[in-house]
């Protein structure tokens, strides 16, 4: 698992998993709202809109993961935290490009959500506890349902061109 620093997934309790799986899903709605302000930059506004859209699932999924925790746990302390994550099911920084197509945004979010996927999947072949197996599973399995999201996002787009993005964007010039 090398997108996780100090975590022994073998003795993970069922609150630091939930407090995990929250870290993980707002690491991936900031990204999303970074990215989607990149497009917005580079008036990319298809993409930019896909972008609001996934941060705002992500967004859905931390808050229903971070009301079951508080349910469950309270206001007991957590022993995992953000640094010990990184890119989990975030989109990987150089995903963002400056004239992205809607289709190249959506295929930056499949890439993730595999991602998240492989990721929950490596926990299980190590998690001891049945709590904590029985929400990896069910974290395993919305991811499987977020790529299909993606798809059928993807299945209601045209067809590219052809032409690459960057085939358009002006170069560098000399003044």
């Amino acid at each position: 698992m090398s997108t996780t620093k100090g975590i022994d997934f073998s003795s993970l309790s069922l609150r630091d998993a939930l407090d995990l799986a929250v870290l993980i899903e707002e690491e991936a709605r900031d990204r999303y709202v970074e990215f989607a302000e990149q497009m917005e930059v580079h008036h990319t506004p298809e993409a930019a809109r896909f972008f609001r859209f996934m941060s705002g699932n992500e967004e859905k999924h931390r808050a229903e993961l971070a009301e079951r925790r508080e349910q469950l746990f309270g206001n007991e302390p957590s022993s995992v935290s953000a640094t010990m994550i990184f890119d989990v099911e975030a989109p990987e920084y150089d995903e963002a490009r400056v004239f992205m197509s809607a289709r190249e945004a959506l295929g930056a979010a499949m890439r993730s959500e595999r991602k998240a996927h492989a990721f929950f999947v490596g926990a299980l072949e190590v998690v001891q506890d049945a709590d904590v197996r029985a929400l990896f599973d069910e974290l395993r399995e919305e991811e499987v349902e977020h790529q299909q999201l993606v798809q059928v996002e993807l299945d209601k787009l045209p067809p590219e061109s052809g032409f690459a993005t960057e085939d358009f964007a002006d170069g560098p010039v000399a003044h």
